[in-house]
């Protein structure tokens, strides 16, 4: 009974993000409609499906006020970066061979290097960041400046053509984002559903403010949530939490950030999972991978940068011990690896069918069983992380 109760909270904010999603998709499709492909996937889907993260880490700081608040974020950022990276583009490619859409699935080796590589210099600017043994507020303007630079990256990359292009008026049409097919639902129906494309847009035609009232809406919908996502995980982490009227329960006893990784990044990153698979189902590949890594981009330098940027300038400095630095970089290198090997995985013969979609699957399922083994103390995972933290010491005393 002591985890039934946060389990049920977290089935709830999948519910909402899940629904919520749709809104997502639907506004952030038409708010990027003049984007090049892979670029709406990078920035636009990004930004707006990544909002749990950003306000789960912002969540945990302030509910928690201390370097174990930060390391929940750190813990949601990293499950969730690793969850993008390698069960989104899996299920995705599974999900159009399913439908018999196509055999296997081309990926563009620009989309893959460009996004790809910026993703790993990401994550070893976070590790360096992260090395010392207080957190300020620089180190949170940093992380979002690199993103800054990454989004500048992308507009610069794209042809002079479409860059001239996005400087003019609206070139698409709001007559192409009609559904004419759309199911006529009542708008306390719609509410009830969580429908927010029904509550927002309903019957009319969807066009520029509508569309910035329904993501702006889906954000809330799912910052609204956020806080019980944040709680669950912090009554499984504790040994003994309160529930208001219903009194005291036992928890696992484990690191907040252990928790964190499996269930608040899955329960996050659901709107990615939605977005990426219509994406993939439209035939729109590079928007549905450069989405999931874009996401990553965004959760490693902005999901983190602007809660501890928020929080430091609130409450001050944040000191962190040596065993929260130590599994904090212990995280992010392992976060590293699999990110190059997944890269390299995507760029080997320049298709994704079903044998690379398994293997990125399996990839996911081991690195669950290791963060289970850390959790419980298993040996054999404590030799992995002890090694991993022996290689971040080696770089930052060299």
């Amino acid at each position: 009974m002591g985890i039934v109760i946060p389990l049920i909270l977290i089935s709830i904010c999948c519910l909402v993000i899940w629904r919520a999603g749709d809104g997502f998709m639907t506004a952030s499709e038409y708010v990027g409609r003049n984007l090049s492909d892979g670029v709406r996937g990078a920035t636009i889907n990004a930004v707006a499906s990544s909002m749990p993260e950003v306000f789960t880490s912002l969540f945990f700081l302030f509910i928690m006020k201390d370097a174990e608040g930060f390391s929940g974020g750190i813990g949601t950022t990293a499950g969730s970066a690793i969850f993008n990276s390698m069960v989104i583009p899996a299920v995705a490619v599974l999900a159009v061979i399913g439908i018999g859409l196509t055999k296997r699935v081309k990926v563009s080796k620009k989309v893959m290097l460009r996004d790809g590589l910026s993703l790993l210099i990401a994550e070893l600017i976070f590790i360096v960041l992260i090395s010392g043994s207080l957190l300020d507020w620089y180190h949170g303007l940093l992380l979002m400046l690199v993103y800054v630079v990454y989004i500048v990256y992308m507009f610069w990359s794209m042809d002079k053509s479409q860059r001239d292009e996005m400087l003019e008026e609206s070139h698409v049409s709001e007559e192409d984002f009609e559904d004419e097919d759309r199911e006529q639902k009542p708008f306390f129906l719609g509410l009830i559903t969580l429908d927010l494309e029904r509550v927002f847009i309903g019957k009319n035609k969807i066009n520029d403010r509508n569309a910035w009232i329904l993501l702006i809406a889906s954000t809330l919908s799912i910052a609204a949530v956020c806080y019980l996502l944040v709680l669950a995980c912090e009554w499984i982490g504790h040994e003994t939490y309160e529930v208001p009227f219903l009194g005291t329960f036992h928890g696992l006893g484990i690191p907040v950030m252990f928790v964190a990784l499996i269930l608040a990044s899955a329960a996050s990153s659901f709107p990615d999972t939605i977005i990426s698979i219509k994406d993939a189902q439209k035939g729109q590949y590079d928007d549905a991978i450069s989405n999931a890594l874009g996401s990553n981009i965004f959760d490693i330098c902005f999901a983190l940068g602007f809660p501890l940027f928020i929080f430091t300038l609130t409450y001050g400095p944040i000191p962190m011990s040596q065993e929260m630095v130590d599994l904090s970089s212990e995280l992010r290198f392992l976060l590293w690896l699999l990110t190059a090997l997944v890269l390299i995985i995507f760029i080997v013969g320049g298709y994704i069918g079903r044998l690379k979609a398994t293997i990125l699957l399996a990839l996911y399922l081991v690195f669950v069983l290791y963060v289970i083994g850390r959790g419980s103390g298993n040996e054999f995972a404590q030799l992995i992380a002890d090694w991993l933290v022996s290689v971040v010491r080696w770089f930052s005393i060299s």
